[in-house]
């Protein structure tokens, strides 16, 4: 069958909170991902603050229970498939047109649409990080961390993600230098105070990282002082890149929705974009903040909304 009720894209913590909410209101719901579920959520090793875990719970385990959830009440996972256009018809149904293990192309239709296909990491775009990608630059430590055991290894960036993800780096590498470009690390003080009592860990705030070397994988970096301009070598075996992320909507192009000025969906209150049957949820929304518990919010209200849409649809 490829029509349904609902067409989820994005099978992280927002996309499986609505495929929860949506097959409980017994609509029939697609999820579709383009890797496997779980998202960058499942990459986090220790999440401590969702609620109702107060000694902190993997994010494989939790993302995990919302699978097994949202399967419980019926939802249709489909992963290792892309979504590359969603278009609205004349009529009141969506277009979802996906590519499947790059061969053939799927298209479905559904009443309403919920996107939370979420973000990507970006890129720095300097010498070095195309060629080293896989061979010593990673940009999820708790996927590639334990390849690094006792070897000396750097983080860029100290937001949250770089200072969580360099946490978990601390267990298994002999060094972490972390470099930031601004004069002082952004991310949580609970990190940054726990990572300062580390003796294993390193800091080069108000540096730029300006190129990756290496022979057949990578075996230094090179950093510049914004401070005096110079600049330093440092030997490392691995890279881990934490710059921020870029929302992921080049498939939404066709569908002219509305989207802020760093290109993440503008939604209303009810979730809904600007086209009416579309929602959008997690961290592809314009918003402030951007945790999984505020993910899981959305997505109710996406779902909710969507379930009353389809209803007044189906009763006229």
């Amino acid at each position: 069958m490829n029509s349904y009720d609902v067409i989820i894209i994005g099978g992280g913590a927002g996309g499986l909170t609505a495929g929860i909410y949506t097959s409980r209101e017994i609509l029939s719901t697609l999820l579709i991902e383009k890797k496997i579920t779980g998202g960058l959520a499942a990459k986090t090793e220790l999440i401590e603050n969702y609620p109702g875990f107060p000694e902190g719970i993997t994010g494989m385990d939790l993302m995990d229970k919302m699978r097994n959830q949202a399967q419980k009440f019926g939802v249709n996972i489909a992963e290792f498939e892309e979504v590359i256009l969603v278009k609205p018809t004349a009529g009141n149904e969506i277009i979802v047109r996906t590519v499947k293990e790059e061969k053939y192309r799927v298209e479905y239709r559904a009443y309403s649409v919920i996107v939370a296909s979420g973000t990507v990491p970006k890129l720095l775009n300097i010498p070095g990080e195309k060629e080293f990608r896989g061979k010593g630059i990673s940009y999820c430590a708790t996927c590639d961390g334990p390849l690094y055991k006792d070897k000396d290894v750097a983080v860029i960036g100290c937001g949250d993600s770089g200072l969580q993800e360099g946490e978990f780096l601390l267990k298994h590498a002999k060094s972490v230098t972390f470099v930031a470009f601004s004069p002082h690390m952004v991310g949580s003080k609970i990190y940054q105070k726990r990572i300062r009592r580390n003796k294993k860990a390193n800091f080069l705030l108000n540096h730029a990282l300006i190129r990756i070397d290496g022979d057949e994988f990578v075996d230094s970096i090179t950093v510049k002082d914004r401070n005096n301009g110079q600049e330093r070598k440092i030997e490392v075996s691995g890279v881990f890149i934490y710059k921020g992320f870029l929302p992921a909507t080049d498939f939404l192009k066709e569908a002219k929705i509305e989207l802020d000025k760093g290109e993440y969906i503008k939604t209303n209150d009810q979730m809904e974009t600007s086209v009416p049957g579309i929602y959008a949820v997690g961290d592809i929304r314009s918003k402030m903040v951007r945790q999984i518990d505020v993910a899981c919010g959305e997505a109710t209200v996406a779902a909710t909304a969507a379930s009353h849409r389809i209803q007044a649809l189906k009763s006229s």
